[in-house]
């Protein structure tokens, strides 16, 4: 992008462009998303970074107004495979806080210094950088919505100590912690600051917290929801207009999600066992309800079919979902839905401790379903990797040794657990997607099951 357009894009103020870049002001120290509604900088302050976390190392605060570290994801990582790709996602997933960058690194089967060389150059930061601004995150999350301590959020957000914690969020916010939880406080209206004191109490239940989670309009909403509800196992999930419930099994302990329609976000509401676990939730919930794509950008090619231009003008917005568990939907897809799959939950499911609803149990781990069920010992042995950061046609590969996998269930576990945006089907309509649906047959094989 040249200056010119780049200065185009940000008079535009176009949403489509947040989590893409980010763009910082050299007069100010501040970044921003492009869609900022501040005033316009000179072009000649202007500087143009890949990542919050590139942003944040290069010496810029978050601005106030815009919030950028809560802009969309970039969708970049959702289409990419190769070893940054993965590397993105294992990051998400809270993989660096659990393991360290060296465990990172081993799972991408590089050495620290050749993936801290790599992460450098496609995205201006380091895993430890890109580790931190999450963690940050996550911190500004549980100070503005919950009623724990600063203490307890340091140590919940990932931190490894308090004054590391305060000089982070007063480095990438311009505030201290107290007085980022008091900005907040102070413009809430007085409803939501009731809401505010009921929220993020600790107690036996665990820590309640809420979240909203931005996406690039446009959003089939109905057809998003729809999709859920239709798939939904009884005791795990349930669904129906206007919202999705689900039980959650965590790095660190259990979860309750709870999705609605919040207008121009999803409203997320998360009951935790451990709060440590809400980065990991929250990336997980927004894989499933694929918030990161740029639905524009996917109806630009797939619009210019003419079998899937009615289609997609007549939804548009139409997301492909993904999983919460990628090792849960495998299972889900061998089984098929149906009866044998209920009486697994039931048999094999834990309770929850505290029921949301029509949602009672956690989906059975898959060491507890090994002997029953072939791909769920492949899973708990290792023969078979679908976590964030596995390789899409590595996977492919494993899942096709597997008894009772077949190609189109391979393909289905693809598209879905791993979040692949390139996997099709044949349906009745079509047997084989042309080339130009590419890089998006996932989704033009969403349309296609959405008119049958």
């Amino acid at each position: 992008m040249d200056a010119d357009n780049l200065y185009a894009v940000l008079r535009s103020r176009d949403r489509r462009f947040d989590g893409r870049f980010f763009v910082g002001v050299a007069t100010t120290g501040v970044y921003c998303r492009p869609s900022c509604p501040a005033a316009m900088p000179k072009p000649e302050n202007l500087r143009l970074y890949p990542s919050a976390a590139a942003a944040q190392q290069a010496g810029h605060r978050a601005c106030k107004r815009c919030r950028p570290d809560a802009a969309p994801g970039s969708p970049e990582w959702n289409l990419r495979a190769d070893v940054a790709g993965r590397a993105m996602r294992l990051i998400a997933d809270g993989l660096v806080d659990r393991e360290g960058v060296s465990g990172l690194a081993a799972r991408l089967g590089y050495s620290e210094r050749q993936l801290h060389r790599l992460l450098l150059a496609e995205l201006g930061a380091g895993p430890q950088t890109l580790a931190r601004a999450q963690r940050a995150q996550t911190a500004r999350i549980l100070l503005e919505s919950t009623g724990l301590g600063v203490g307890e959020v340091a140590f919940a957000a990932g931190f490894a100590s308090i004054r590391q914690f305060n000089q982070t969020i007063r480095q990438l916010y311009g505030l201290t912690p107290t007085e980022l939880r008091s900005r907040v406080a102070g413009k809430a209206g007085k409803a939501e600051k009731a809401a505010l004191g009921s929220v993020g109490v600790p107690s036996s239940r665990g820590v309640r917290v809420q979240v909203r989670l931005a996406y690039r309009p446009p959003l089939d909403v109905d057809a998003l929801f729809g999709y859920l509800a239709a798939r939904a196992v009884p005791g795990v999930e349930e669904g129906g207009a206007g919202f999705y419930r689900r039980s959650l099994r965590l790095p660190y302990g259990t979860g309750v999600v709870d999705v609605t329609d919040g207008g121009d976000h999803m409203r997320c509401e998360l009951l935790l066992a451990d709060v440590r676990d809400l980065a990991v939730a929250v990336r997980r919930c927004r894989v499933l309800l694929d918030l990161d794509a740029d639905p524009r950008e996917i109806e630009e090619v797939l619009g210019a079919d003419p079998v899937l231009a009615p289609l997609v003008a007549a939804r548009p917005g139409l997301r492909a979902p993904g999983h919460v568990d990628p090792a849960e939907l495998a299972v889900r897809a061998v089984c098929g839905p149906g009866d044998e799959l209920v009486e697994l939950v039931e048999r094999f499911g834990e309770p929850l401790g505290s029921p949301a609803g029509g949602v009672t149990r956690l989906f059975p781990p898959v060491a507890a379903l090994a002997e029953v069920a072939p791909i769920a010992e492949a899973l708990a042995t290792g023969r078979l990797t679908l976590d964030p950061g596995a390789d899409r046609d590595t996977a492919e590969r494993q899942l096709r040794t597997v008894p009772g996998v077949d190609e189109r269930t391979a393909a289905y576990i693809r598209m879905r657990a791993l979040a692949d945006p390139d996997v099709f089907l044949p349906t009745r309509q079509v047997r084989q997607a042309p080339a130009s649906w590419r890089p998006w047959r996932s989704y033009a094989l969403h349309h296609l099951w959405a008119a049958a």
